[in-house]
């Protein structure tokens, strides 16, 4: 079978050496996509050591590597407890996510997640899923889609967008990216198209995919699953999922503040290690997809 072409991991090294590898440890890749991560993890255990990998992607499987410390599980990390209980394990030494979308599904055509192509309206993470770029576009009510623009795109034009696409699909299907662009047009402006486009097709992807219910469904699972001293080194791309990651290391909530002692400490499962890694100027002209990469690590009290 062969091998679907992924570009180099964003942050490789970093994000390895955030872990604080041990040769016998066992280590999870939440998103393993290409494996790249997950070959520079294996490089640094020792024959006792253990890695399990996730990836909903049916696309991932084919990079599965053949090493008899390696577990290639074929789920939404969002399930990581449920699925690593039922290997028989209860808590790891370090989990590495790289969030977002990889570069295998940007630059496959089909998939619908880049703007570049010409292509239906997917964008489907795990393919087997119901919910896709199409459903969002065309059947869902216009306070709906205002709300996945706003919030998702950040987009100031969310309620006029949301009007515009529901009256356009009154008369017609919102079928292909190109159409999607067409009923958008007045929205998006030469100099800055590029730019409202990704954040249009962000949005949409972030619904379809459930991403932020399904990152803090995993982050709350986090301390439970990591021995003490256990590390965490995540890369996000966008300021929706770094703010959830940045607040839930420093409070153990998404929202507001824990509650404090007389003395105004409070406790926190996590700590952070070290301040935010972003790429080098020399590894954003190699790999463009770096650019926006945000790294935070951090270790189990």
């Amino acid at each position: 079978m062969t091998k679907m072409k992924y570009h180099n991991p964003v942050l490789l090294k970093e994000t390895v050496d955030g872990l604080n590898i041990k040769e016998d440890g066992v280590y999870v890749d939440v998103t393993f996509g290409g494996g790249g991560h997950s070959k520079e993890i294996l490089s640094r255990l020792g024959a006792k050591g253990k890695l399990f990998a996730f990836d909903q992607d049916s696309d991932a499987l084919e990079n599965a590597i053949d090493d008899d410390r390696f577990v290639l599980i074929h789920e939404n990390f969002r399930y990581v407890k449920r699925f690593l209980r039922f290997h028989g394990v209860r808590e790891v030494d370090g989990v590495l996510a790289d969030f977002g979308v990889s570069s295998h599904q940007f630059d496959v055509a089909e998939r619908g997640f880049s703007t570049r192509f010409e292509a239906s309206l997917d964008m489907r993470m795990n393919q087997e899923s119901s919910l896709s770029a199409f459903n969002v576009v065309n059947e869902y009510e216009e306070g709906s889609l205002k709300q996945v623009f706003s919030q998702y795109g950040e987009l100031r034009a969310a309620p006029a967008m949301a009007r515009l696409i529901v009256e356009f699909r009154e008369f017609e299907k919102i079928v292909t990216s190109t159409q999607l662009k067409q009923v958008l047009k007045k929205f998006l402006p030469p100099r800055h198209e590029n730019k409202v486009l990704a954040q249009i097709y962000q949005a949409i992807r972030i619904e379809v995919n459930q991403e932020i219910e399904v990152l803090k469904d995993f982050l709350l699972q986090m301390p439970e699953i990591l021995n003490p001293k256990g590390r965490l080194s995540f890369i996000s791309y966008h300021s929706l999922e770094d703010r959830l990651v940045k607040r839930f290391i420093r409070n153990g909530m998404f929202e507001g503040e824990p509650e404090r002692d007389i003395f105004g400490n409070f406790e926190v499962p996590l700590k952070k290690v070290n301040s935010l890694i972003v790429p080098s100027k020399e590894e954003v002209k190699v790999n463009n997809r770096a650019r926006s990469a945000k790294l935070r690590v951090a270790e189990k009290l």
